[in-house]
């Protein structure tokens, strides 16, 4: 499967479904973003524009904004959503390769570990002005904190080939400090926790939204959604199931 092909299909509970970035993370990147006069942003692995969602009122009217996406069914919601951004589809280390203008953002949400990541850091390294930001955000279900979550990605585990919730168990901070460190640059980590409520059928429609799910459907069919169907219900308090969320900003400043 290509990664295309992932996320084609998915736009719609994608968008609807899928949990937002908090604010106190957006505002930290727009604070860093201070000093500038001018900022052109580009959105990497945009999907449908959750991200810009909060990160265009945190930078301000007068931001430029710039994304792209592997997938064109996500680029067409997020075209729909945000008619004023350029929009783009293809491969982010390519596009930013490509760059010929000043970018003072780059933000990569929830698509980091989706990328070629040692070309994508130096494809941003590349592009961005010096003092530009590379924003790499992701919102980690907490399956520590959750007898839900846990119960939930052991499921996952045991139905969608190939799946582990460690999948992003790297060190990000230490990868992109590899790249940004030497010329001068700086990379720090903000970390925000939270909870958010959802009720069974939005959390089984979030579930389909995603990869390892459809893997799990592609080889059991409707089944396995009837599995996470009645694993909500168990843990489920008035209908709703509570997930807890690490959310993690990694802030790459260029020297």
């Amino acid at each position: 499967m290509s990664a295309q092909q992932k996320f084609d299909g998915l736009s719609d509970d994608y968008d609807r479904y899928r949990p937002r970035y908090p604010s106190g993370l957006l505002r930290a990147v727009a604070d860093e973003l201070a000093p500038f006069d001018e900022v052109t942003a580009v959105d990497t692995g945009a999907g449908t524009g959750i991200a810009l969602e909060g990160m265009i009122p945190a930078l301000g009217g007068s931001a430029r904004h710039l994304a792209v996406d592997v997938s064109q069914d996500m680029v067409d919601r997020g075209r729909e959503k945000f008619p004023e951004v350029r929009w783009a589809v293809g491969p982010a280390e390519e596009f930013l390769e490509n760059l010929r203008e000043p970018v003072q953002l780059i933000v990569a949400a929830q698509a980091y570990q989706w990328m070629d990541r040692a070309r994508y850091a130096d494809a941003a390294l590349a592009a961005l002005v010096p003092g530009g930001v590379l924003a790499v955000l992701q919102n980690n279900r907490d399956f520590s904190a959750s007898a839900f979550l846990d119960a939930y990605e052991e499921l996952l585990e045991k139905h969608s080939p190939g799946y582990s919730r460690h999948y992003r168990d790297f060190d990000i901070e230490a990868e992109l400090g590899a790249v940004f460190r030497p010329s001068g640059g700086r990379v720090r980590t903000a970390v925000e926790r939270w909870t958010r409520s959802m009720g069974v059928d939005d959390f089984v429609r979030m579930s389909s939204s995603s990869t390892q799910v459809q893997r799990a459907v592609a080889r059991e069919g409707d089944a396995f959604l009837r599995r996470v169907r009645s694993l909500c219900e168990e843990y489920a308090q008035d209908g709703a199931v509570g997930l807890p969320y690490r959310s993690e900003l990694f802030l790459c400043v260029k020297g």
